[in-house]
């Protein structure tokens, strides 16, 4: 029985150990095995203690020595976490067939492979979901064609979707009734569930983000969805380690504009697209952009239009969001009194003023162009200025020696969260201005002990502690 016992905790604690870390990597097992952003965890909380556990049951009977030794290691693993584990259906359809699979192999098989049991309910959760996905997929897809005045308006870009995407809702609520994918959702799975769970039934505009992280991501929602009109803001190097290539990431997301019910897009320069009839290329009709520490603005087409929102980079986003906004029918004067209310997309250099002190939060922001535009914004300010970043994910060594280069110039101290890139920062960023902090629960006594009334803190990105 205490072997049992010792079997059964193991094979529980390691599940839970996988399944967090497939649920932080989009259930890619892949990603988890070779793609992991810290490989070390793999080694030192699963394959060192599977080993162990091996040697210890089968060697002395010890088995359960080792699993509660395991489950304590992971507990205080656990309370590190920035993003632990979250019980959603799918977790939970995973955890179900995982017990009954470590009963059958232990009483009926008589298999005491500790893996074993964890692979068939891989194998098992993995069906299930493809059942309910298509179950879910069949109903999502009747719901959106039986809305026939529907409107669906489709946003994809390696930068600024989720800003461009909350711009034009903003815009047009108020003359229509709009709906649009909530915060970050842009993967089939999501938005089939948005629909079938809170998509309005007398919704008029349907505005769909749309992420990629492999080449048809961006086809398989556009044939879903099919939508009307199109963007695709700003092409960069976003996810470049799955893409290898821009051409690559600029071909996936132009497949968006295979929707048959497509009729007019709008694409960044980026794209390195010509235009067309119903192919309209933005960028270079944006003129004169001023920003400043509290508004923006720019020319789109020889018109003035001003933001109270943070960021250089905005006037791309919101080009795309006043041309589609025009294309529906709203006058520029309509959209100027929509953009006065405008706030900005939640910590996307997001202004903040408390304790004396001035915070930029860009800590969802974390491409090249929109850390360098909000760098260049922190340093207008006449105060001192911090800096609190985990660099760039996602990307490679040369843009991150930028981003540690423009920070050193830029700011009078540079907070280093995780150990992503210190090792970057610490050859290019002056010794006296480093501060390295290997833990978010350090960042309130951090704030305490190394900034002051009268300072300008800008958070540049942010990384959960998994990367």
């Amino acid at each position: 029985m205490i072997e049992f016992l010792g079997y059964l905790l193991f094979v529980l604690a390691s599940g839970y150990y996988l399944i967090t870390n497939l649920q932080w990597y989009s259930y890619k097992l892949g990603r988890v095995l070779f793609h992991h952003t810290k490989p070390l965890w793999n080694i030192i909380y699963f394959i060192i203690p599977l080993a162990l556990y091996i040697l210890a049951s089968h060697l002395w009977k010890m088995g359960i020595v080792v699993s509660l030794l395991y489950i304590g290691m992971l507990y205080f693993w656990y309370r590190g976490l920035d993003k632990p584990l979250v019980w959603t259906g799918r977790i939970k359809r995973f955890f179900v067939p995982l017990v009954v699979f470590a009963l059958l192999f232990w009483f009926v098989a008589e298999c005491t492979f500790v893996i074993a049991p964890f692979i068939a309910a891989w194998i098992a959760s993995l069906l299930i979901e493809k059942i309910l996905f298509l179950g879910y997929k069949a109903k999502a897809k009747a719901k959106i064609e039986g809305m026939k005045d529907l409107i669906v308006v489709g946003i994809t870009a390696s930068y600024g979707k989720t800003s461009i995407k909350n711009f034009l809702a903003h815009i047009l609520q108020g003359s229509f009734r709009t709906y649009a994918t909530p915060r970050s959702v842009n993967t089939l799975g999501g938005i089939m569930k948005d629909i079938n769970d809170d998509l309005p039934n007398n919704t008029q505009v349907y505005i769909v983000e749309m992420g990629a992280r492999v080449k048809g991501d961006i086809l398989e929602i556009t044939t879903f969805v099919n939508p009307e009109y199109a963007i695709v803001g700003k092409i960069g190097p976003a996810h470049i380690e799955y893409f290898k290539t821009l051409d690559a990431i600029s071909a996936t997301k132009l497949e968006i504009l295979q929707s048959n019910r497509l009729k007019e897009a709008w694409l960044h320069e980026s794209t390195m697209v010509n235009a067309s009839q119903n192919i309209h290329i933005f960028g270079p009709n944006i003129t004169d952009v001023v920003s400043t520490l509290d508004s923006t603005s720019f020319m789109l087409d020889g018109t003035r239009y001003e933001v109270p929102i943070l960021g250089e980079f905005h006037a791309i986003n919101l080009a795309a969001a006043i041309s589609v906004a025009i294309t529906l029918g709203l006058d520029q004067e309509t959209i100027k009194k929509r953009l006065k209310t405008l706030k900005a997309t939640p910590h996307r250099l997001e202004r903040i003023d408390a304790g004396g002190k001035l915070i930029l939060d860009d800590s969802f922001n974390g491409n090249i162009d929109g850390m360098m535009a909000s760098f260049a914004l922190a340093s207008t300010y006449k105060g001192r200025k911090v800096v609190i970043t985990p660099g760039l994910v996602e990307a490679g060594e040369e843009l991150n020696i930028q981003v540690a280069k423009k920070a050193n110039e830029v700011f009078d101290v540079v907070v280093v969260t995780g150990g992503l890139n210190l090792a970057i920062f610490e050859k290019y960023v002056d010794h006296d201005k480093l501060i390295k902090l290997s833990q978010k629960s350090q960042m309130q006594d951090m704030l305490i002990k190394h900034t002051k009334a009268g300072d300008l803190i800008l958070f540049a990105n942010d990384a959960p502690s998994f990367i």
